[in-house]
């Protein structure tokens, strides 16, 4: 069968592959992911408690649902959701960021399914909850990319995804000072493939979803990153096939 690659830029498939190797450590080249992991996780748990209410106490609220992992890197979102009770599947283009992420998670006694494979080339479908952060920024066709993300989705699934907005303060942020003295490495990021809130709204309405909450990510010099209503930077949203 020939791979369809369409979304996978080469390049970026690339760059990450080269971080593989320090993935999980937190003063490493993904150090910046180490810091956002906390919100995020904190958000989707917010959206999981919302769209299938239960108990927002408990432990693993993803029992017995399937989720997928899209541009996984080492397991960094993976793992969390594994804890949370789903069977999860992981997809990255970088076959070493993969290797790297059955090694930390077998470490942990953790069973996930792992793959170094296209989106649009895995032929499961159906899954409850469809993750993807922070990669749409670094695909070659983001529409194509939503339109894969959305064939993956069980009809009364939910889809989570994070990217950085399009303005003059996140080039400042994610480039400017991250990519020289904040610890992202240099060359992670074209602002040029930044998509804006809208935009990707857009992409998603093409695809058959809603938007049904978005939120800002921002960064609080005392207190981290944290979820603010100041999309500037960094957002979230999740959305859901229109009924």
């Amino acid at each position: 069968m020939t791979q369809n690659t369409a979304t996978i830029d080469p390049k970026e498939a690339a760059h990450f592959g080269t971080m593989a190797a320090d993935w999980w450590d937190p003063t490493g080249s993904s150090a910046m992911l180490h810091k956002l992991n906390p919100v995020r996780l904190r958000y989707i748990r917010t959206a999981i408690d919302r769209h299938w209410p239960g108990d927002a106490q408990a432990f693993r609220p993803l029992t017995g649902k399937r989720a997928l992992d899209v541009g996984c890197g080492a397991g960094l979102l993976t793992e969390p959701l594994a804890r949370l009770g789903a069977t999860v599947i992981g997809l990255d283009a970088a076959p070493e960021n993969i290797a790297a992420a059955q090694g930390h998670a077998a470490g942990q006694a953790l069973t996930i399914d792992y793959r170094a494979t296209p989106v649009e080339d895995m032929a499961d479908t159906g899954f409850d909850l469809v993750t993807s952060m922070e990669v749409i920024e670094h695909v070659a066709d983001p529409a194509a990319f939503v339109r894969a993300l959305a064939g993956k989705l069980a009809p009364d699934g939910l889809m989570i995804l994070s990217t950085p907005n399009r303005t003059p303060l996140s080039r400042l942020a994610m480039i400017t000072i991250g990519e020289s003295v904040g610890g992202i490495p240099k060359g992670t990021h074209d602002w040029h493939k930044f998509i804006t809130p809208e935009e990707l709204a857009t992409l998603l309405d093409q695809a058959g979803l809603d938007v049904t909450d978005s939120i800002g990510l921002s960064f609080d010099p005392a207190r981290g990153f944290t979820l603010s209503a100041n999309t500037a930077i960094n957002y979230l949203l999740t959305a859901k096939h229109r009924t």
